[in-house]
């Protein structure tokens, strides 16, 4: 995370080397994102960047950071409808993280990138890797509570399922639709009719598989 240096900044300045950033890892992997050119589009000293991080992967984890940040608040500002069942409210979290990228595609890029390539920090992985179970096991057991999900289905088993799914689904689409191009191009992956098919299809599957049966 960035140094005590960075946040005593000006707010406009600190903002700006901010957006660079943004644009930069947005545009490029990890690996072929640049220090030099962030610095010099900032017109300040290199040195002075290791006033502000660590290195470069200092900076690329404040910038995920500030991602999951700005989509959890999203989330929170553009609650669901309490009364929508399991596999509503499934569809209604997939279409708000399109909503998400379409109104912040650089944050959303930089994630992307960093699932696709294999760079998202550790420390990250296991935070969402814990988060992500614990979500799944409670909207499991909310569902199965509600009728909507299978009671008879093991509930770590089933969250499993969704947790693997829902994990993969993106980076999934991502290489299928793009076949590994950066995909920087300003428009939604997920806004596309094939992405859409897929994903129905995705939720289809699971609806079949945990959904609640009707009794015979």
């Amino acid at each position: 995370m960035p140094k005590a240096t960075f946040f005593n900044l000006p707010e406009a300045k600190r903002q700006h080397i901010i957006e660079l950033a943004l644009a930069e890892f947005a545009e490029n992997d990890f690996d072929q994102a640049s220090i030099s050119r962030i610095v010099a589009r900032a017109g300040i000293a290199k040195g002075s960047f290791y006033q502000y991080f660590e290195n470069k992967e200092d900076l690329h984890a404040y910038l995920l950071a500030l991602g999951a940040e700005a989509k959890a608040q999203f989330l929170k500002d553009n609650p669901p409808d309490p009364q929508m069942g399991t596999f509503a409210y499934i569809r209604w979290l997939s279409q708000a993280g399109i909503v998400f990228e379409l109104e912040r595609p650089q944050l959303s890029q930089i994630a992307y990138r960093a699932v696709r390539s294999g760079t998202l920090p550790k420390e990250m992985q296991a935070l969402a890797k814990a988060g992500s179970t614990s979500f799944f096991r409670q909207l499991v057991e909310q569902g199965q509570a509600h009728g909507d999900i299978d009671a008879t289905l093991d509930p770590d088993l089933a969250a499993f399922f969704f947790n693997v799914i829902f994990n993969e689904l993106g980076s999934y689409l991502i290489h299928r639709l793009q076949q590994g191009d950066g995909g920087a191009n300003g428009r939604s992956l997920f806004e596309t009719p094939e992405a859409a098919h897929l994903f129905n299809q995705a939720l289809h599957i699971l609806a079949s598989g945990l959904g609640a049966k009707e009794p015979t």
